[in-house]
């Protein structure tokens, strides 16, 4: 329950937020994202080893205090910048801001469950993540929620403080976990996990299951980001102020939002602990396929959603397949990095989680421009993204049942040393 709220309150966070950065990308278009992810790739790059210093050298509860207690000052550094939009400029402040809400996210959200796969053991990881991610779904739609409310109210800027508080309750609560599993017997959270800075990338080469959690970020986020970039050319075309581009992507994200919480308490459990978690993988690469298939075949019509006139592959796309991201496929990846060694959880999670992903923002947003460049149009993308999407299933059948996973029999064996919440 305390891990669930904890979670709820690190996407209520997120979300307040997302719709302030999405506004910045749909105020200059598609054709400004290589820019916006060519910048948060190399920051990326710069904050891997840094991270994994960090990882190496203090134990769990200092971690996530300082990563923590920064992105929360950062938060409330932004608010004078945010005031002064028009003098700075959207591209300018969105350059600046979308890196940062992007290593916010990433870095936030993936130390989350580095620590969950810490303190649960596999078997408990199928049983409660799917649970757990509930409670971060809640905070997903409670976020778009308060948004829509409060910024007609209050506006852009004020918004961060918003966001801060709701960080700053994660944290509380993620410290007193820790606090409290550290006192169980087999806890090796006060322990420091040590080993190179470099570990995440070299874990990367040397084992078989973090390439595949490679792969399919890299096949998952091309799909994502194509449906993206074309949402950036329809706000940039249909909205003339921040207010009203906010309030549009805080209306597509509500959707999002409630279709994952809606496998959540459906198809997920079930999912996970009867058939395993390596189905909660493959499953979604399936959806993706058909409906990027359906799409190819049937073209780009429009469909009224939230009161707009929205392209079909803009409203399939966006929803379902982030609906699946989130409400199934992390669960499931998540699960997954309970059977894995403890610096992989941490270092080699972070760097596909992070680095990786960002490498497959800069590298489809920039395809994207190059097959426009060609003529290409909504059918050929979708037909594009199909292949994609058969890709990911093969791979996805492979990842979740890697060689290199420890096999349940053995993480069962071993969960009586680690004492359950």
């Amino acid at each position: 329950m305390l891990s669930a709220l904890a979670f709820f309150f690190v996407m209520t966070s997120y979300y307040i937020i997302r719709p302030v950065r999405d506004q910045l990308s749909g105020a200059v278009g598609s054709q400004s994202l290589p820019l916006f992810y060519g910048a948060v790739f190399v920051v990326m790059l710069l904050m891997t080893p840094l991270f994994g210093a960090l990882v190496a050298r203090f134990p769990r509860r200092q971690l996530l205090g300082w990563s923590y207690s920064f992105f929360i000052v950062c938060l409330l550094g932004f608010v004078p910048a945010f005031m002064a939009q028009d003098r700075i400029g959207a591209r300018e402040l969105g350059v600046v801001f979308f890196v940062w809400v992007s290593v916010f996210n990433l870095f936030v959200v993936s130390l989350f469950w580095s620590f969950m796969a810490d303190i649960f053991s596999s078997g408990q990881a199928r049983r409660v993540f799917s649970l757990i991610a509930l409670g971060g779904m809640a905070g997903a739609i409670f976020g778009p929620l308060v948004t829509k409310l409060l910024v007609h109210l209050i506006g852009v800027a004020p918004l961060l403080l918003v966001s801060s508080v709701s960080l700053t309750a994660s944290m509380i609560l993620l410290l007193r976990l820790s606090a409290n599993h550290d006192r169980q017997p087999g806890s090796q959270g006060d322990e420091v996990i040590g080993g190179s800075l470099w570990a995440g990338i070299k874990q990367l080469w040397s084992h078989p299951f973090l390439r595949y959690m490679a792969l399919l970020m890299l096949f998952g986020d091309g799909i994502g980001t194509l449906a993206y970039a074309m949402v950036a050319d329809y706000a940039k075309a249909n909205f003339a102020d921040a207010v009203a581009r906010t309030a549009f992507y805080n209306n597509l994200d509500l959707a999002t939002n409630l279709l994952g919480a809606a496998l959540q308490l459906s198809i997920t459990p079930w999912l996970l602990v009867r058939r395993g978690a390596g189905w909660g993988l493959v499953v979604p690469s399936l959806v993706n396929l058909v409906l990027l298939a359906a799409v190819a075949l049937i073209g780009s019509g429009s469909v009224s959603f939230f009161g707009y006139s929205v392209p079909l592959l803009l409203a399939v796309m966006l929803v379902i397949t982030r609906g699946f991201a989130y409400g199934m496929t992390k669960p499931a990846v998540d699960a997954l990095y309970t059977r894995v060694p403890r610096e992989m959880r941490y270092k080699g999670k972070n760097f596909v989680e992070t680095a990786v992903w960002r490498f497959g923002d800069l590298v489809v947003t920039s395809a994207v421009s190059w097959l426009r460049m060609l003529g290409w149009g909504i059918g050929g993308l979708a037909l594009a993204g199909a292949g994609v999407a058969a890709l990911a299933t093969l791979v996805s059948r492979r990842a979740g049942w890697s060689p290199d996973l420890e096999p349940e029999e053995k993480v069962r064996a071993n969960a009586d040393a680690k004492a359950p919440l």
